[in-house]
């Protein structure tokens, strides 16, 4: 059901399975999912709705930055959720979920890919030590918005993400543009069961927790932030927030923002 038929009229509905009980609407291109689901929350569409597009001509990912893609043959969609108060930690809630599918989606076509599949606190998902997803988390009052892009058939990038950035395609190559929807409905799936459910999403989260363990370089803050912080990745607190044992300290130190970054000896 549409809430806004004139609004609505600019948008296809996807016949795609949704737990959530909302219509999955589809636009060829778009400024960005995220732009679009606020208008459609402003016009009243319910808790769970979906936005995908072939095509952003403005889409962003965490802290402002360009989305790089080449469009059609990419998932990019953007959920509405209403709530009275936004869940704590939900972008790393959805990378879990987001990272589920794509083992799930993987698991039949090659499943040393799925056993490589890891959540870089806190909003993307790698498969190796390359980014195959990411996600923009928004809120509003009471609705929140959760922006995923999946690099799903894209065969290049440009030449300084080529190290960073990997597609599904790419690495299995089985996988085609026609995957995508597949793949976004067990996406789906996955918000779903963690959004609606008291399971230890936290200890699975840390057993998929990228570089665990091992030494990295944490920025702390915001994107203007200069300082660093180096040493080892031990895990989360209780809210998600990153563990931290800084080089000469005995005890993890807690992060709720800022960047991982791979240690890299000079």
């Amino acid at each position: 059901m549409c809430y806004d038929t004139d609004m609505c009229s600019m948008f296809q509905e996807l016949g795609l399975t949704n737990p959530f009980g909302a219509p999955v609407f589809q636009r060829e291109t778009v400024s960005s999912t995220m732009d679009i689901a606020r208008e459609l929350a402003a016009a009243g569409e319910p808790h769970g709705t979906v936005i995908t597009a072939d095509f952003q001509t403005a889409g962003r990912g965490r802290i402002g930055r360009a989305w790089h893609s080449e469009g059609r043959g990419n998932l990019f969609f953007t959920i509405l959720l209403r709530y009275a108060s936004i869940p704590a930690a939900l972008s790393l809630k959805a990378g879990l979920a987001i990272s589920w599918a794509i083992e799930d989606f993987l698991r039949s076509r090659d499943p040393a890919l799925a056993e490589a599949l890891r959540v870089k606190w806190p909003n993307d998902i790698m498969l190796g030590s390359r980014k195959t997803a990411g996600i923009l988390v928004e809120g509003d009052g009471g609705l929140g918005y959760i922006g995923v892009g999946v690099n799903v058939a894209q065969k290049t990038f440009p030449e300084a993400l080529r190290k960073k950035a990997v597609s599904l395609a790419l690495v299995c190559e089985t996988v085609s543009a026609e995957d995508r929807f597949l793949l976004l409905e067990k996406i789906l799936a996955g918000l779903f069961k963690i959004l609606n459910s008291c399971e230890a999403w936290r200890e699975d989260l840390r057993e998929r927790l990228y570089m665990r363990n091992q030494r990295v370089r944490f920025i702390p803050g915001g994107t203007d932030s200069t300082a660093s912080v180096e040493g080892i990745l031990q895990g989360l607190g209780p809210q998600g927030e990153l563990l931290l044992l800084p080089l000469g300290r005995d005890e993890p130190v807690s992060f709720v923002t800022g960047e991982l970054d791979v240690y890299e000896k000079s």
